[in-house]
Parts: structure tokens; sequence; C-alpha cells
């Protein structure tokens, strides 16, 4: 998986801690939904279904 501009250990830090945050922020309740908006937002912007669909088998390891 090669990116243009891959995130540095700082910025997937930062991009964590506003994840947890908003995840907190959402509440139980709605933090699957907001995970679920948040991928479909993302596998909008990658606009490669064959890559996402590969994010996806590689997020479900280990878990």
């Amino acid at each position: 998986m090669n990116s243009k501009n891959p995130l540095t250990l700082a910025g997937l830090e930062t991009v964590y801690d506003a994840l947890a945050a908003s995840i907190d922020r959402a509440g139980v309740d709605k933090s699957e939904l907001l995970l679920v908006k948040l991928a479909l937002l993302a596998a909008r912007e990658i606009g490669d279904e064959a890559l996402f669909t590969r994010l996806i088998e590689m997020a479900q390891q280990n878990l």
C-alpha cells in the first residue's frame, strides 16, 4: 500500500487522538454509527474499492 503523503508517527498520533475524542463524544450508543460513517467517507475519498477492501481485511487481523 503506497500513499502519496503517508502520515508521520506524530500525524498518526494526532489522528488517533481526534478519533478517540470523537468516539467519546458520540457515546456508546452512537460510536458504531460514527465509525461506519467515517469508513464510508474514507472509502469515498480513497476511491479504490479493492484498496479499501484490503484495508478492512487488515483492520480485522488480530482483533
